[in-house]
């Protein structure tokens, strides 16, 4: 499999083209504004619908997050911020297109690599804390049945079970994959790249 990993733009790993021609400064605002006026050339966009998706998600842990990240020492690393907001690029791309059964043989239906990984993004929504930076699926999923790897990387809240949070994560990723996508899980492998302080409110059991 081909990984496009390049960082384009500002260090974003994706270009304007790639949320048609908008940019992720250009979706915070707009969420910030509460999406109105309502812009047609973002909403109609399945590229921006799956960033402002994932930008409510880590925003829904609160601004606590981000003076936390910016208050931090500098490391020779990116932030982790930064890494998931560069997964949210990358992920808005739609990718490869992955086949779907049909009934009839003239029928041609398919879901995007990008969609796929907006499901497993969302998949993190179920576990208290947990965010999802980057995902990648290893494999060909434009053959159907052909085996393919889910590869997570995500950031869990200190003082919580890592072992019990990334098996409800990868349960949550199964469950939603089984249900939407018809691809030949043979593996889902989640790395646990940062253990942070979770702010007031960002976690309650669910």
């Amino acid at each position: 499999m081909t990984r496009d990993d390049s960082t384009g733009s500002g260090g974003l790993g994706f270009e304007p083209e790639d949320l048609d021609g908008h940019t992720m400064d250009e979706l915070g605002d707009y969420l910030d504004a509460g999406r109105t006026p309502a812009d047609p050339s973002i909403d109609a966009s399945p590229g921006c619908r799956i960033a402002l998706d994932a930008l409510e998600r880590l925003r829904r842990l609160g601004p606590a997050l981000l003076d936390q990240d910016t208050a931090a020492e500098p490391q020779a690393d990116e932030s982790w911020v930064r890494s998931i907001i560069n997964g949210i690029a990358r992920d808005a791309r739609a990718g490869r297109r992955i086949p779907l059964s049909v009934a009839e043989p003239d029928d041609d239906l398919g879901i995007t690599e990008g969609a796929v990984r907006g499901l497993i993004r969302s998949a993190g929504d179920a576990v208290p804390g947990v965010l999802i930076g980057r995902c990648r699926l290893d494999g060909d999923v434009t053959i159907p049945g052909a085996p393919i790897r889910i590869d997570v990387e995500a950031s869990v809240p200190y003082g919580l079970p890592i072992v019990r949070l990334t098996q409800r994560l990868r349960t949550e990723i199964g469950d939603r994959l089984r249900t939407h996508a018809e691809l030949n899980i043979a593996g889902i492998d989640i790395v646990v790249h940062d253990v942070r302080d979770l702010p007031k409110g960002g976690g309650d059991e669910r």
